[in-house]
């Protein structure tokens, strides 16, 4: 029998929905409060929509990056907007989608049009959303973890159950997708796999230190943290790739790590840890300097002689087939 979500019948929801939802939600004070608009939101989308809304939600595109700088952005808007909100999310999907897509000789204008093109449609408060998510510069409270809360609130499933899939899949939206439309039966294909980057486990912050002793309670240990760029490193046999906190393929830029990483007997597993570049007498770079071994131009063979990195790995995520 198919569950309440999987029989959904196909909605379209209009960009104003969810820019109301984001203004509602930067103006709601309680956590509580955040969630539960979130989650009437979400339980209002057809299928094809959630990765979308969820995208836009967090403050970015499904698209990701699609080849505009917010000089170009800001020069995009039109002088009037719409008087009636008649765009959804599927019309500035698509825009977006061809704007992406769009390449070689003329290609920068070209996405200026299409933009401009989009935004003479919308009305001032969705030029100002769209704007603002283009630009990164959405403020509106919902943060990772209150998105999180409100996909489980909407799907009627538990947040630890969500958090570990996400996790696994290294997105929310994936999981969201799965969850608002097939139920908790819909996670059972987010696993941890090899070569397929996870989220990393972040720390948690606290008011005060008395808060942070009282939730870690009685044992604790503290330690000196060194400023290191956060690295993931997938093994099996003698394959290695290394993903950085964003879950970017930085195996080629790290060649040195990836030859530690090959002597660790292990035959298949998935390290959390940091890398440090470190001077000759062993003491730590700073962490910028650290960071020109990850730059989009690298002269790999100079910067491994210069800025030799060393892993620091602390945690084993996946081992022999056991998560």
């Amino acid at each position: 029998m198919q569950s309440k979500a999987a029989r959904r019948p196909r909605r379209t929801m209009l960009v104003q929905d969810l820019v109301r939802t984001s203004l509602a939600v930067a103006n709601a004070s309680g956590r509580l409060d955040k969630i539960g608009l979130l989650a009437a939101l979400l339980r209002r989308l057809a299928p094809d929509e959630v990765d979308i809304a969820i995208a836009l939600l967090s403050g970015g595109l499904r698209q990701g990056r699609i080849g505009l700088g917010p000089a170009t952005i800001w020069a995009a808007k039109p002088p009037r907007s719409a008087e009636t909100a008649t765009l959804s999310l599927a019309d500035i999907d698509e825009t977006f989608e061809r704007i992406a897509g769009t390449v070689g000789a003329g290609s920068t204008g070209a996405r200026q049009q299409l933009l401009y093109g989009l935004l003479q449609r919308a009305t001032t408060s969705e030029q100002d959303f769209l704007m603002r998510v283009l630009v990164g510069e959405l403020r509106q409270g919902a943060l990772a973890g209150i998105l999180l809360e409100a996909v489980a609130k909407a799907s009627n499933i538990r947040s630890a159950t969500i958090r570990r899939a996400a996790m696994t899949a290294g997105a929310l939206a994936p999981v969201a997708r799965a969850a608002l439309v097939h139920g908790e039966a819909g996670l059972s294909s987010f696993s941890v796999r090899i070569f397929h980057p996870v989220q990393p486990m972040l720390a948690q912050s606290a008011d005060n230190l008395d808060a942070a002793f009282d939730a870690l309670g009685a044992e604790l240990a503290l330690e000196w943290k060194l400023d290191g760029a956060r690295i993931q490193v997938h093994k099996a046999a003698d394959e290695v790739r290394v993903f950085t906190r964003n879950l970017r393929d930085v195996t080629a830029a790290v060649p040195e790590v990836v030859d530690r990483c090959r002597t660790l007997s292990v035959g298949e597993a998935i390290f959390d840890g940091e890398v440090i570049a470190l001077r000759a007498d062993g003491a730590p770079h700073p962490f910028q300097t650290t960071m020109q071994r990850f730059g989009r131009r690298l002269d790999v063979d100079r910067l491994m002689v210069e800025l030799p990195l060393t892993p620091f790995l602390f945690d084993v995520r996946y081992a022999a087939g056991d998560s």
